[in-house]
């Protein structure tokens, strides 16, 4: 389960698209490895990188075949909700995230006070992706990015993280042959690319450095960073547990529909426990598993995180785990429908696809795409409409 949370982070970024982006065409990709480093260090140099400096960062270079392995090895992502977030929230992470917001109060009040993003949601992303920086990954960071910005299949997206080591080497806050971290070339305790961490880095100790493998307040302000530029919004809910009545309109529930809260309260949505937040803030039912599992509503902070990362498990398990370190109790998993497996999923998409539905890859993941197609089936056919797909649903299709 660690190694998959290295890949976790990864997920959002392998599929970023201009914001990662450079301008200019990358590189050509592939080839004889020779050829490609002589057309990319001749890009650096071009670029305003000094030429000595690009020939150091380069010595002993190779392309790692096992991070080629670990890019197609992302069968994680097809548990549960229940099954991923069973794995992720371990009691030992409960009680490190606890030990560390004592032990950080002060760095998670800055946090909050100068980008408005709460001690939960930085606990939930520094424990599922290095368990509070214990495993950070130990893949060569500089020969992960080139063996990526090689391949052919994202160079758009990984070569201008190459240029960007370059450009943390220059300034002494990366050491090519030392520097360890993800396959997907993500560094430090909350696992940042290089670009990121030139545009969004926080020196949260002072040193003058921002150094996100044994810092924790450069990891943790870099983070709360990162999350306010990618739209975060302060002192606004993201997600809260909730009871739905038995006779709601299972089709309106689901991330493509948003309502004031205070609208689905009127229709007999309930807080598990207190009072439902939001008031006018548009908010969505999300229902991980069907109307028969947990409930939950969330609000436009809660997509801020699939800027972070694509998964829907990964996104809802961070939401949840934050709310644990923020004081909310265990959820009710409810008895929700068995899962199909994974030869029934991809069944499943393909009789999507046929139907003219785009649900990405059939991969048996199901992600936002082949959940909105479910639901507009499952409408179609008289059946609950709640996105959760089943036997009888594939049956009928």
């Amino acid at each position: 389960m660690r190694r998959a949370a290295f890949s976790l982070l990864a997920a959002v970024l392998l599929s970023a698209g201009p914001a990662l982006a450079e301008a200019a065409a990358p590189v050509p990709c592939g080839g004889p490895l020779p050829a490609f480093l002589k057309a990319f260090e001749a890009r650096a140099v071009a670029q305003g990188h000094d030429a000595a400096a690009v020939r150091a960062f380069f010595r002993g270079a190779r392309i790692d075949p096992k991070v080629l392995a670990a890019d197609g090895a992302q069968g994680v992502f097809r548990k549960t909700f229940l099954q991923f977030s069973s794995a992720l929230i371990s009691r030992s992470r409960v009680v490190g995230g606890e030990r560390n917001a004592r032990r950080y109060a002060a760095i998670f009040a800055r946090a909050k006070r100068d980008y408005g993003v709460p001690k939960g949601i930085l606990l939930a992303f520094w424990a599922f992706e290095t368990d509070f920086g214990a495993v950070q990954g130990n893949f060569n960071t500089r020969d992960a990015l080139l063996t990526l910005a090689h391949d052919c299949r994202r160079p758009q997206v990984f070569q201008p993280q190459l240029m960007a080591a370059i450009t943390l080497y220059e300034k002494g806050e990366f050491n090519p042959q030392t520097t360890t971290g993800a396959w997907a070339g993500e560094i430090g305790q909350v696992q940042m690319l290089p670009r990121d961490i030139l545009e969004r880095g926080v020196d949260g100790d002072g040193d003058g450095k921002v150094t996100l493998k044994t810092s924790v307040p450069d990891a943790l302000l870099s983070a709360a960073h990162t999350l306010q530029m990618l739209g975060w919004r302060a002192n606004q809910p993201w997600m809260v547990e909730v009871r739905v009545p038995k006779d709601l309109d299972w089709a309106r529930t689901g991330l493509n529909t948003r309502l004031p809260a205070r609208q689905w309260a009127a229709m007999g949505v309930r807080a598990r426990q207190g009072q439902l937040p939001g008031g006018d803030l548009p908010a969505s039912i999300l229902l991980p598993q069907g109307r028969k599992g947990p409930a939950f509503m969330v609000f436009p902070n809660f997509d801020v995180l699939f800027h972070w990362n694509k998964s829907f498990v990964y996104v809802t398990t961070v939401a949840y785990f934050a709310d644990l370190m923020e004081g909310a109790p265990r959820l009710d998993p409810g008895h929700p429908d068995p899962q199909l497996d994974l030869a029934q999923m991809k069944a499943l998409q393909r009789k999507l696809q046929a139907r003219g539905y785009d649900v990405g890859k059939v991969d048996g993941i199901l992600g936002r795409k082949t959940r909105t197609a479910v639901q507009k089936e499952q409408k179609r056919l008289n059946l609950p409409a709640d996105a959760w797909p089943t036997l009888g649903l594939l049956k009928r299709l």
